[in-house]
Formats: structure tokens, C-alpha cells, sequence
């Protein structure tokens, strides 16, 4: 017993000196489940996304715009844009025609308008207008769904007073009087309850029925269908402004985020030869000559960049093939995001390399830090579902650019100009980095 007792506290201890299997072993999984714990609200309150800006243009005087309108500045899931800055730094109120270049422009990806003829005459319905660039599948059903909850639940009763007013001044108040009667004897013989009720509901703008026996039991089929009844008199116009020609959609959102994780992993790796080269004593071979540790460690960089370049390339192009994403026809623009791409997530593993003592730390830290970028950068779930100091750190990241570019070039179709910034942030990301991993290699243990 006494021997066992030995062998195990001899395993504890190497357990714990080895610092990359008690990283492995404890930081990494609450680190994820923290992370994963705030995507679906099993550490929040306050569950579901948060701070999507939604551009709203209100050229409407009905106050049931206005109550529509506060009624999404209470949405915690969206932050709401009325107004845009102009170049003097002066504001003034968004119209609806500059809603589709600031969408494109990704100052946002989605939009309300209400329209100055909210209540339509000829039908006397609610007309609306959703403008969107539904570049993440999930985010765009969220805000989709809060949009129609917002319309159909906040503001029905000041939409059907609007509608009773104009009725009455259309065709004269006893005229809908046998409206109304008719109407609510036609619901009730259909669905029960009380026509007077239903009546008195109507009369006062309540088209939902909330406040009569129709609303009772929000199970029966009644329920269901008085939100039918009201969708049908709200008439909600979609118009997708970037995006409509992508082939395969689906793949397209997506296949950025994974091959930038798969991309960080593989030059991550290839990182550690390092210390592999440390250890034959080829470093010591070189220097004696006329080799400098930087030429050393920027001629790794530079065949990270290209070998990082080539499995990029390769699985674009596996996508096209399975998938039917369509890369070869925006071939230069994704080479050079790409290449920039590849740029900064060598630079990521040179300073892996040049930061770790032992290729099991390297190994380490980089399976931490690439599972937490991908993570909160985007390549998982929407960076919108998570809390906004998050959000924040997710700009971050290597991941969070890398994706922006992937998708204006094959979600948006942008020109290589349009690009510039994103291929700004990542090669001057990775000329930073980069410049840290040579100083930092400079001064470090070179010899084994």
C-alpha cells in the first residue's frame, strides 16, 4: 500500500511541474465553459445577444411609430441607430437612402424603415421595411424574430386605433359600428368568446384581443390565430442588400472562421520546429557563419506566410468543390486577404516560439489562446450573442479580421480597395507582432 501511496504522489508531482498538462488540464476547459456559458445564458441574467446596431429611419408622424421606436431602444439585444455623423462631425436624422451604402459599407447589417404611409390607405394595413445583410445565418433569424416581436407584441394597440381612426373618417363612425359588430360576431362564431368583448376590443385599436376571452388560453388555436389575423394587416417588406447572388450562402458564412482556426493550429505547429532545430544544434551551425537569430526567425516567418498561403488556397478551393462556394471568381482578392491572413497568424506562432521555453508550452498556450480566438473572435457563433465587453476583445483578434476580410471578399464581393482597412489591421497586426517575436528571440536561451 505504502509503494502505491509513492506512485501516485510521484505522478502528482510530475503532473504538476509539467505547467502545459495542468494548463490543459484546468485553465482551458473553465476558460471555455466560461466562454460558452455567456453565448447561451447559463452565466447571465440577461440571456441572448446584445448591442446589434439596428439602423432606423422613421418618416412617419403616427405615434405608434414613435412607441415602436422606444420599444426597440428597450430591446437590450439591439442598439439603435436614428442618426449619422457626417464629415463636419455634425449629425443629422438617417433616410432611407442612406441605408443601403452604410450596409454595405458594414456600418451595420440591418435596418427599419417607417415609411411616411405606415397605414396604408387602399388596404388599411401596417407597411414596414427590413433591410438587411444577413452575413451570419443565426444573428440574422434572431434579429429577424425581435423585429416581428417588437412590431407584432409592443405597439398593436396604437396601430389599431391609427386604423380606426382612418376607417372612421373613410366611411363614417356608424358605418364601423356595423363594421366592428359584423367583425366580432364573424371572430366569435369561428373561435368563441364574447362578441361584445370582441367588439369593445376592436373599437379600441386591440386588434391581438389581449383583454378578451379570446386571450385566455394562449394555448388554444384562438391564440395562434389572432396572431395570424394581425400579421395579415402588417405587411413587412425584406429587401437583402448584400449577399443575393452568393452562391451556397450557408458555406460561404462559415468557411472563413474554420480555416482561419484550422490555419492557426497547423502554423501554430510547424512553430515548434524551433526548438527541434535548437536541439540538433543547427542554430549554432548558422551562426557561426554570417546568419543572423533575426534573418534566422524571419526565414521561418517567410515560409509560414507560404506554406500558411497554400493551405488557405487549398481549402477555399476544397469548399468550392463540396460545397459550390465560389472562389475562382474572386480569386485575387481572396489570394491577397489571404496572404495577409497567413502574415498574421505566423507572426502569432513565431512569437509562440520565441516567448515559450519547451515545446510543450508553446504547444500549450497555443491550443488556449487559438481555441479562446476562435471562440470569441467569431468562427463559432456570433460575437453578438456574447456580452459587449467581450465583443470588445473579440477586435482583438487575429480571428475577428481574418473573417471580416474573408467575408467582404466572398460574402460581399468588395473590390480589393474597399479591403484596405481589413489588410491594414492584418499585416500591421502581424508586422507587431512579428517585431516582438525578433527582440524577444534575440534575447532569449538560443542553445540547447
Amino acid at each position: 500500500m505504502r509503494t502505491l501511496l509513492i506512485l501516485i504522489r510521484k505522478d502528482f508531482a510530475l503532473f504538476f511541474r509539467d505547467k502545459t498538462a495542468v494548463a490543459l488540464t484546468f485553465i482551458i476547459p473553465v476558460a471555455l465553459i466560461y466562454v460558452f456559458g455567456q453565448v447561451f445564458g447559463i452565466t447571465r441574467t440577461d440571456t441572448g445577444p446584445t448591442g446589434i446596431p439596428l439602423a432606423v429611419v422613421n418618416a412617419s408622424d403616427n405615434p405608434g411609430a414613435a412607441a415602436l421606436v422606444e420599444a426597440l431602444r428597450s430591446e437590450k439585444a439591439f442598439r439603435v441607430i436614428t442618426e449619422r455623423t457626417l464629415p463636419d462631425q455634425t449629425k443629422r436624422p438617417l433616410t432611407e437612402e442612406d441605408l443601403a451604402p452604410l450596409i454595405r459599407d458594414n456600418r451595420f447589417r440591418f435596418a427599419l424603415v417607417i415609411p411616411a404611409d405606415l397605414i396604408a390607405t387602399d388596404t388599411f394595413g401596417l407597411r414596414l421595411k427590413i433591410l438587411s445583410n444577413p452575413r451570419n445565418d443565426i444573428e440574422t433569424q434572431t434579429v429577424n424574430g425581435l423585429l416581428q416581436k417588437a412590431i407584432f407584441s409592443n405597439v398593436p394597440e396604437l396601430h389599431g386605433q391609427s386604423l380606426q381612426a382612418r376607417a372612421r373618417e373613410f366611411i363614417g363612425a356608424p358605418e364601423l359600428q356595423q363594421f366592428n359588430a359584423r367583425m366580432a360576431r364573424a371572430i366569435t362564431d369561428a373561435f368563441g368568446g364574447d362578441a361584445a368583448e370582441v367588439e369593445a376590443a376592436l373599437a379600441a385599436g386591440d386588434f391581438t384581443m389581449q383583454n378578451t376571452s379570446l386571450a385566455r388560453d394562449p394555448g388554444e388555436p384562438a391564440a395562434a390565430s389572432r396572431q395570424d389575423f394581425f400579421s395579415e394587416i402588417v405587411k413587412i417588406e425584406s429587401e437583402q442588400v448584400v449577399g443575393r447572388d452568393v452562391k451556397a450562402p450557408a458555406a460561404t458564412r462559415v468557411v472563413g472562421g474554420w480555416a482561419m482556426m484550422f490555419l492557426l493550429f497547423a502554423l501554430s505547429g510547424s512553430a515548434t520546429s524551433v526548438f527541434e532545430e535548437k536541439k540538433a544544434g543547427l542554430y549554432q551551425r548558422l551562426l557561426s557563419g554570417t546568419v543572423t537569430r533575426s534573418q534566422i526567425l524571419l526565414g521561418k516567418f517567410c515560409w509560414g506566410v507560404l506554406i500558411g498561403l497554400v493551405q488557405l488556397v487549398t481549402l477555399f478551393l476544397a469548399g468550392q468543390l463540396m460545397f459550390g462556394i465560389d472562389i475562382l471568381g474572386h480569386l485575387p482578392g481572396l489570394a491577397i486577404m489571404s496572404l495577409a491572413a497567413a502574415a498574421a497568424c505566423t507572426a502569432f506562432g513565431m512569437l509562440l516560439a520565441a516567448v515559450s521555453p519547451t515545446p510543450q508550452a508553446a504547444s500549450g498556450l497555443a491550443t488556449f489562446l487559438i481555441l479562446m480566438m476562435s471562440a470569441i473572435g467569431g468562427a463559432w457563433f456570433p460575437i453578438s450573442f456574447m456580452p459587449e465587453f467581450i465583443q470588445t476583445i473579440a477586435k482583438f483578434t487575429i480571428v475577428y479580421w481574418a473573417m471580416e476580410g474573408f467575408n467582404q471578399v466572398l460574402w460581399s464581393g468588395d473590390p480589393i480597395l474597399r479591403t484596405l482597412p481589413t489588410l491594414g489591421i492584418l499585416t500591421g497586426t502581424a508586422a507587431l507582432v512579428m517585431a516582438v517575436a525578433v527582440w524577444r528571440f534575440n534575447r532569449g536561451r538560443i542553445f540547447e
